[in-house]
């Protein structure tokens, strides 16, 4: 029951040029991504770089600093030790990092952030963040329902083609949850000179597109160069299109919270893989498609408007911060719902209801087909 901490203390004394990158390293520099660099790595217009053993020192002191003074970072329980532990390997240590961009625009609704991380096999790789725990950054995601596109991924192409004109190595893009959205909607939209130095594109358990992104003729360029991952109860990996196979990972967790990275079981040099997602997600999977096809676009954006806006009355900029004080939250989402005018509430009784409905006649459908029929023996 291995992790991706694991693989640190086994494979982080060597090089990529003594072992050459592999998935679990897709993995950790995705994971990497989220980490606040702010103030510590250069941006795009900036032409220096910066060790990740010398960010993680600096980022390793703030971090304890704001600990000390009762702050809270938005970020995972387990980086803190996964930032350290990639500081302090030779593996990831002597990576050099550069073009950080960290944008958060509620007025734009747009959560954006990547990072550009050179190692020591002279390749690049692009990691884009995915949602954070920022409320802007969630709504973000609901628009994915009903836009074909949305700003970050508009930034993500650009970025792209930013960092690729900095550079003239081999390039490898990927990321975890939308930012794997991101890597292939960049890797797809930008310029057939940069998608001839893409080597590979990595998606970990990330949402899909709308159709006219994976018909497109960049999608179908870059489309066998995707590697896309989920775990074995995955629901964000199964949301929309993806006009392309994935592996199921195993994960030591349950539920959604299989879609925490740390959860997947690695071993030496790969991912530990399973022949297929469990029933519950393919129920949630076959649920969700089917609620959101039965909801026209309009819809679609009245209702997670509605759900944005209730959110957004707890005052709260993310949702741990709706955790840390949800009594005083609940008061405000509350008083916000009952001054909801009488058509949006009808539309979200009547959209809620669709969602249950849809899950009831799919579980037992599933169930159903799950049986395995008894055939009597034949009478002698």
């Amino acid at each position: 029951m291995a992790n991706i901490m694991d693989y640190l203390a086994w494979r982080g004394d060597l090089d990529f040029t003594q072992v050459p990158f592999n998935p679990v390293d897709n993995l950790i520099l995705s994971q990497f991504s989220y980490l606040p660099l702010d103030g510590i790595v250069p941006g795009p217009d900036d032409n220096t770089e910066i060790s990740l053993s010398l960010a993680a020192e600096i980022l390793g002191k703030k971090l304890q600093a704001e600990a000390a003074a009762n702050e809270k970072a938005v970020m995972y329980k387990d980086d803190p030790a996964l930032l350290a532990a990639m500081g302090s390997s030779v593996r990831f240590g002597n990576c050099r990092l550069c073009g950080y961009v960290n944008n958060i625009d509620t007025s734009r609704e747009i959560q954006f952030s990547a990072v550009c991380i050179i190692i020591s096999d002279n390749s690049c790789f692009i990691a884009y963040r995915g949602t954070d725990m920022t409320l802007v950054g969630w709504k973000e995601d609901f628009n994915m329902s009903f836009y074909e596109t949305i700003p970050a991924q508009h930034e993500a192409a650009a970025y792209l083609e930013t960092m690729a004109q900095k550079t003239s190595c081999p390039l490898r893009v990927g990321g975890h949850s939308k930012g794997g959205n991101l890597a292939i909607y960049a890797a797809s939209k930008c310029c057939e000179d940069t998608q001839m130095r893409i080597t590979d594109i990595y998606s970990n358990d990330a949402p899909g597109f709308h159709k006219t992104v994976i018909t497109s003729e960049g999608f179908l360029r870059i489309r066998n160069r995707i590697r896309s991952f989920v775990p074995q109860a995955s629901v964000v990996g199964m949301l929309l299109d993806h006009g392309n196979d994935y592996s199921v990972i195993k994960s030591v967790q349950f539920g959604l919270m299989q879609h925490e990275l740390y959860s997947w079981e690695v071993s030496h040099n790969d991912m530990i893989y399973v022949d297929k997602v469990t029933m519950g997600s393919r129920i949630v999977d076959k649920t969700l498609r089917e609620w959101i096809d039965n909801l026209d676009i309009t819809q679609r954006e009245k209702f997670f408007e509605a759900l944005y806006t209730i959110l957004a009355a707890s005052q709260a900029k993310s949702l741990s911060e709706i955790e840390g004080s949800w009594f005083k939250a609940t008061g405000r989402m509350l008083k916000t719902l009952s001054n909801v005018d009488d058509s949006t509430k009808a539309l979200i009784r009547k959209t809620l209801a669709a969602l249950v409905g849809s899950a009831s006649r799919n579980i037992k459908t599933m169930v159903k087909e799950a049986v395995i029929p008894i055939v009597p023996k034949a009478a002698k």
